[in-house]
């Protein structure tokens, strides 16, 4: 059965979501690159890899979400904000203002 992210999810950190997807992901680009058949992942790490990415974009983005939080809070502008997320103040304010001043 193939899992998905809400089944890999609670099963990994950031970091060990990471580390997973890394070595699938190295194991696929040498497989194309030598031809070597038996480097191949399955469908099944294929599946896995691709879950995998959804999770580690799941983490990553909660994990900004609690940076922009605690950057507010330490008296952050929203222009400050917007500059380290590479973006406009407007589009940082937009898309983070609803949680980050949540009390």
């Amino acid at each position: 059965m193939t899992a998905s992210p809400d089944d890999l999810e609670p099963q990994h950190t950031l970091s060990t979501a990471t580390t997973r997807y890394d070595e699938l992901r190295m194991r696929d680009a040498l497989a194309a690159v030598s031809g070597d058949r038996k480097l191949p992942l399955t469908r099944e790490e294929t599946l896995e890899m691709l879950a995998l990415s959804e999770v580690v974009i799941r983490k990553a983005g909660y994990g900004r979400q609690a940076v922009v939080r605690t950057a507010r809070e330490a008296g952050a502008s929203w222009s400050q904000i917007g500059a380290a997320l590479g973006t406009t103040k407007q589009a940082a304010w937009e898309a983070h203002s609803r949680w980050a001043e949540a009390p």
